[in-house]
């Protein structure tokens, strides 16, 4: 008797596997649900809040306060502008006179680390 009750539970498991597979994909799509209405993000205020840059900062993104997210977009300014972005390495940033001087001495930064070394000259 427990060998009937094995052989029903196998085929009921290859039985589901195989009506699974004949099954027919279907044909036409359910019409897409209209998307809820989208709400316009607002900024962070600590992100736009106006910071002081430091000197050895103000030397690249200018002496007047402006928000961290500016001062970023500036640095890449500077950096594109001069080609500081290393060619085979693009994660990396090879620091002139005025940009080692905001990192710390460092000749050579990456991309991520230079956001973590720039906040340390914004008041």
């Amino acid at each position: 008797m427990a060998a009937k009750k094995g052989a029903k539970k196998a085929a009921k498991k290859g039985g589901a596997k195989k009506s699974a597979a004949k099954k027919p994909a279907k044909a036409a799509k359910k019409p897409a649900k209209k998307a809820a209405k989208k709400v316009k993000r607002t900024p962070n205020a600590a992100f736009m809040a106006p910071k002081q840059p430091a000197p050895l900062l103000a030397a690249v993104v200018g002496n007047n306060p402006i928000p961290r997210t500016e001062i970023t977009k500036k640095l890449w300014q500077y950096i594109k502008k001069n080609g500081l972005q290393d060619a085979k390495e693009r994660r990396m940033i090879n620091a002139d006179d005025k940009l080692k001087a905001v990192f710390g001495g460092k000749s050579k930064v990456s991309m991520f680390e230079m956001t973590k070394l720039v906040n340390k000259h914004i008041k």
